[in-house]
């Protein structure tokens, strides 16, 4: 049995996928240790025997709640410098503090989300065997595919090409904070030639939560594995908090666990769905106080549902593009309004689009009128939902978290520590 280490950025959507990939691997008689920054231990709910939570750093929960809040403020230059400074100081706790934790705790490999480049440092500096796996979208080098905290849509031509190459002279311009604290790392552990989130992946397994048939086209590779949503097998397996009134439509509204206090725009797609006569479901995620709910036109407004059980029964989901809400209305069949807000959303809105599972609207050009015209369009034509629902196929048979468990365990029994080298054959 191997001796798992899991490092992953502090948000609740990335640890509830490594908790599920953590019980499965628990259940499979391996050990797994979290090595997260101080403060996020009290988030992750993973349980089971083996099972261990380590904090590095001497941050506050109240510290890393700040931090988090401020990274859901956008995509604006501004808010996205913000994000990259506060990323690379958690960074820099791991970097500093995880290498001698996972020498006493024995682990024998590491488990890392790609979106964390201390899993890939700490990993090749020790000699373990790495999977990098992307609770957001993956972030693979694809010269065809524009990065994914874009927006723009899949164009293969040199006009393409061109234009995502701008796109990556932008990114390292906007990540210069992330690509120091990464070279300045590299050099400590004698790792030459790291700079950048792509050059801290796993060069032998690379795992992420989509389908081909929902991704942009890409060329095949042993290294890449589309697994599906990773998620406990027991989660979101309560009834919904109503039934669906066979006469009119009904509209899920959630933008997760990070966005749920977006007031405004709750009202005005509560108002769209009255002009439409359907009913409207919203689910802000404990982020409106009661009296703010209050506020919102809706047919229920609360804090969470389950959200499988709930999508199961709506015609329409409008969604902040976040990657567990999208999969979920996929499996379910269900077409969606997106509004991305920040982080990888404005790329999975362009996937989306490029499927014709639903339409996208940028915050720029939300009116109730706007909303309403999308909603009554997704509600009447038949290819959306046809399309979802062809996606949704490829998804309940996708192998989620047990397929990433089989591909994690073959990963870390093929990769061998030799002296002098790191588990992913560099120098």
């Amino acid at each position: 049995m191997t001796t798992f280490a899991i490092i992953c950025p502090p948000y609740y959507s990335h640890l509830r996928l490594f908790e599920a990939l953590a019980e499965e691997l628990l259940s499979r008689g391996h050990a797994v240790h979290f090595v997260v920054n101080a403060g996020a231990g009290a988030m992750i709910e993973a349980k089971g025997e083996g099972l261990g939570v380590h904090e590095v750093g001497r941050r506050s929960r109240e510290d890393l709640a700040r931090l988090t809040a401020r990274a859901v403020g956008g995509g604006r230059p501004m808010s996205v410098l913000r994000t990259v400074r506060d990323s690379a100081r958690l960074t820099d706790e791991l970097c500093r503090e995880a290498p001698d934790l996972c020498r006493s705790l024995g682990v024998e490999a590491i488990l890392g989300d790609q979106m964390e480049p201390a899993a890939g440092l700490v990993a090749d500096h020790l000699g373990l065997p790495l999977a990098s796996i992307a609770s957001a979208l993956p972030v693979h080098d694809d010269p065809t595919v524009p990065l994914p905290f874009l927006d723009w849509p899949y164009d293969p031509s040199e006009a393409g090409l061109k234009r995502n190459r701008g796109g990556v002279m932008v990114a390292k311009l906007l990540l210069a904070r992330q690509r120091k604290t990464i070279a300045r790392w590299a050099e400590r552990f004698g790792l030459p030639g790291r700079a950048s989130l792509a050059d801290c992946l796993s060069t032998t397994c690379q795992i992420s939560q989509l389908t081909e048939s929902f991704d942009f086209p890409r060329e095949a590779s042993p290294v890449r594995h589309a697994v599906g949503p990773i998620r406990r097998a027991h989660s979101d397996d309560k009834p919904p908090p109503l039934r669906h009134a066979p006469d009119r439509p009904l509209v899920f509204v959630s933008f997760g666990t990070l966005q749920g206090h977006r007031l405004r725009l709750f009202r005005k797609i509560a108002g769209a769905c009255k002009r439409l006569g359907a009913d409207c479901v919203v689910a802000h995620c404990g982020r409106l106080t009661e009296r703010q709910a209050g506020t919102i036109d809706a047919r229920l407004v609360t804090d969470f549902v389950p959200q499988r059980a709930m999508l199961a029964q709506a015609d329409v989901c409008v969604t902040h593009a976040g990657m567990n809400t999208v999969l979920d209305a996929l499996e379910a069949g269900k077409p969606m309004l997106a509004i991305p807000m920040a982080f990888d959303q404005p790329g999975i809105a362009a996937r989306i689009v490029h499927h014709g599972v639903g339409e996208r609207l940028t915050r720029g050009h939300l009116s109730e009128a706007s909303i309403a015209a999308c909603l009554e369009r997704l509600l009447t034509q038949a290819s959306f939902g046809q399309n979802a629902a062809r996606i949704g196929s490829d998804i309940k048979g996708s192998g989620g978290v047990r397929l990433a468990a089989d591909i994690v365990e073959a990963t870390a029994g093929r990769e061998e520590r030799r002296e002098g080298h790191d588990s992913n054959g560099r120098q």
